[in-house]
């Protein structure tokens, strides 16, 4: 039994380029999905999952974030003295106690590795879950506690995976697999990005880890690898076979939300399931069917 996750890491300092100009002056991770941000979900997914500690890994312009998980004083007043109460439930729904969130700067864009690896100081000798906002994941229970449960039974190291279309491994880090028992595989070695033809499965890693504190270690020593980055994936392939290690294909549909058209994606399935819009949207988009 591994021991419990209570911290969560969330790298937040990429310049989110293939949005600009709309992320010139606004963190990426700050685009709404309906009416939330995406490091709103992610955070949210994470104390769902049972996480107690928010740790941020943050670079230059990302102070919106820290403002959004915090009061702001002058709204909460004007909306009390306007008979708001409901609304200010929504702008303070999703704040975690005093001293349960951090932020550390990763300084230069070395890669996720290296953003994971500014962490450790925070994270300290103990299990921690991983959790990239640009992959959003609709499902019934939050990814991430789906992976805790396994975790928790399975001890080690836990990955996201998904099935991807064979022609974008090169999209991905992707595992080679050993043993597979209902909803998890073994993994047996990781290859970040390779091209098709030398893909070991289409098993593909997304934004969700559960990983032992050993990997900083390994991070320490990391030369960079593809893209000339510090990449996450190398440094997990070198601690299969030392302790228990396995890929979860969770339950949920995911969106990425790096690249615009999953971003608009993610933002109709959203607005789909919502009580408050749902309908008004399947009948705007009824009546677009005939010209599309």
């Amino acid at each position: 039994m591994g021991a419990k996750v209570k911290k969560a890491v969330f790298p937040v300092g990429g310049m989110g380029t293939r949005f600009l100009p709309a992320t010139k002056a606004l963190p990426k991770e700050m685009l709404p999905v309906v009416d939330k941000p995406l490091i709103q979900y992610a955070v949210e997914e994470a104390f769902a999952a049972g996480i107690e500690e928010f740790i941020f890994v943050t670079g230059r312009g990302k102070s919106a974030i820290e403002d959004h998980f915090d009061h702001s004083f002058e709204l909460e007043r004007m909306l009390q003295d306007r008979g708001k109460a409901e609304m200010i439930e929504v702008a303070t729904s999703m704040m975690p106690r005093a001293g349960s969130i951090a932020y550390t700067r990763q300084m230069e864009p070395q890669g996720l590795g290296h953003a994971v690896w500014c962490a450790r100081h925070l994270v300290g000798d103990e299990p921690f879950a991983v959790l990239l906002a640009d992959d959003l994941i609709l499902s019934k229970t939050a990814c991430l506690k789906q992976m805790v449960e396994a975790q928790s039974r399975m001890g080690g190291n836990m990955i996201a995976v998904m099935d991807v279309p064979a022609e974008h491994t090169n999209r991905y880090g992707i595992l080679s697999p050993g043993f597979a028992h209902d909803n998890l595989v073994e993994v047996k070695g990781l290859v970040e990005k390779p091209k098709p033809e030398d893909a070991p499965s289409n098993k593909a890693v997304i934004g969700r880890y559960i990983l032992q504190p050993e990997v900083f270690e390994l991070l320490e020593k990391q030369e960079p690898g593809a893209g000339n980055e510090i990449q996450l994936t190398d440094s997990l392939a070198a601690m299969i076979g030392g302790q228990p290690f396995f890929g979860l294909t969770f339950e949920g549909e995911r969106f990425d939300c790096g690249d615009k058209l999953g971003f608009l994606q993610a933002t109709i399935a959203y607005a789909l399931a919502r009580d408050d819009m749902g309908e008004g949207l399947r009948d705007y988009l009824r009546e677009l069917t005939p010209t599309l």
